[in-house]
């Protein structure tokens, strides 16, 4: 029976009510409460199993080991923060600043991470106070619909109000439109094309763009370490992160000792026949990614496009030849397969980076493997990304981890370049309104001085 959106947004609307003023106490102890539960092991165990099963993609343990770690560094990032009345206060401006909640979200969710967006989205919600309907993909709705009801029993434990989760059991494109429009705000979590239907409905919110992760990797980095990192985050939950690295960029000097160090970690290089076979296998049409290749082991993916490798092949690479349409391997794949690019200049292949990221990635984020401050520097101000990370395994850090200060999130805005309204690692903070009240101050006047003392002490006032 298709669900009525419009009455859950009543139900949530009701919920919403009912905890718009609470104060921080208790909205500390729902979000505990609800934390507490989607970070235990069997709760993990059975959400991830069922997304595997319905999905066909990724690694079960990689699930598993995502749903905790995203919960608990929810918990970590939300412990002592403010987020109920009067958050933030100025004397010397007068102000106040007073938190306000926004009312019902619709939470967006992807089929690649079908458990722990609602979690991480959903537990930040309830922080702020706000009430959140969920619309899974139609390939995983089975385990993004446990994880909630998973939510709402830890709800009810408490006397908090259920319906500040729910969720839609089968989703259609057509009420996951009809929720977008009904709801206060969307988040939006999804493939590039999803922007589009988001603002269509005519409500704020925040959405995502298309990663293409390029990981520079210059003469001064430790070889070993960063095929290692490499292979450890494009490996994980078989790529199914957008935070995954699609290319590796390698200085000509060291190229064949990285080639070296990636096939000692699993790596397969493609020939030339071989890649334009895998390509085939990628991309059917010549232009849709193969959605039975996303997120598969390399030896399924070697075994659809024809191609023998070692048992023990862990990822697959190809020789990059052109950016833009007419190669599709300098875009976004969503699997274990990742392009080489050989470079002897670091501002041309920043440049070149530009490039692809025009193409497929761009605002979403970049890596580097150097000791070389100057080219984080130059890497960083250059690229039009929201995040670089430096000498780390990509996907494992770019959203939060416990070994670098990124906020943990599983929604990255990546800014105006795509179309975004943040760059930020999406969060509490961007589920807020704010009331800024003031009271009068002693009157000060600038002079001119203070204005414009250096250009008037070089140019003067004429």
């Amino acid at each position: 029976m298709a669900e009525n959106i419009q009455e859950m947004y009543k139900r949530a609307r009701k919920a919403f009510e009912t905890v718009e003023f609470w104060p921080q106490e208790e909205v500390d102890e729902m979000v505990a409460a609800v934390g507490w539960m989607l970070q235990k092991d069997d709760m993990a165990r059975d959400v991830a199993k069922t997304a595997v099963e319905e999905s066909g993609m990724g690694v079960f343990e990689h699930k598993v080991a995502k749903q905790k770690s995203k919960t608990r560094g929810a918990m970590w990032d939300l412990k002592g923060v403010k987020t109920c009345g009067l958050v933030k206060e100025d004397k010397k401006k007068g102000l106040r600043i007073y938190a306000k909640p926004i009312g019902v979200i619709a939470n967006v969710t992807p089929c690649t991470n079908p458990t722990a967006t609602p979690s991480f989205v959903g537990l930040n919600i309830l922080k702020t106070r706000n009430a959140m309907i969920v619309s899974p993909h139609p390939r995983t709705n089975r385990s993004t619909y446990r994880t909630v009801e998973y939510g709402r029993k830890a709800l009810k434990k408490i006397g908090a109000p259920e319906d500040l989760w729910q969720c839609i059991r089968e989703p259609t494109h057509e009420n996951t439109s009809e929720l977008m429009r009904n709801c206060d705000f969307v988040i939006a979590t999804g493939g590039a094309a999803l922007i589009k239907v988001v603002y269509a409905a005519s409500k704020p919110a925040h959405t995502v763009g298309a990663g293409n992760v390029v990981s520079i990797i210059d003469e001064t980095s430790d070889i070993k370490e960063a095929a290692n990192k490499i292979m450890r985050s494009k490996t994980f939950d078989n790529a199914t992160s957008c935070s995954s690295e699609n290319a590796v960029a390698i200085y000509e000097g060291i190229y064949d000792k990285m080639i070296g160090a990636l096939e000692s970690e699993g790596g397969y290089m493609c020939n030339t026949e071989e890649r334009e076979k895998l390509r085939k296998a990628l991309w059917p049409d010549g232009k849709r990614l193969n959605r039975d290749i996303i997120a598969k082991p390399a030896l399924d993916i070697a075994k659809a496009a024809w191609i023998d490798v070692p048992e023990d092949t862990k990822f697959l690479m190809v020789i990059g030849e052109k950016i833009g349409p007419e190669d599709r391997f300098s875009g976004e794949k969503l699997s274990v397969v990742l392009t080489v690019w050989k470079w002897t200049d670091f501002g041309e292949m920043v440049e070149r980076m530009k490039k692809m990221h025009k193409f497929s990635g761009e605002g979403h984020s970049a890596s580097i493997h150097t000791n070389h401050q100057d080219r984080v520097e130059e890497l960083s101000i250059k690229a039009n990304v929201g995040r670089v990370e430096v000498n780390m395994p990509h996907c494992l850090v770019n959203s939060g981890s416990w070994y670098n200060g990124q906020p943990f999130t599983t929604t990255i805005g990546c800014g105006t370049w795509p179309g975004n309204i943040t760059s930020d690692n999406i969060n509490w903070r961007h589920m807020l309104n704010y009331t800024w009240t003031s009271v009068p101050i002693p009157e000060y006047v600038p002079t001119d001085e203070e204005l414009f003392g250096d250009y008037l002490k070089k140019w003067g006032k004429d």
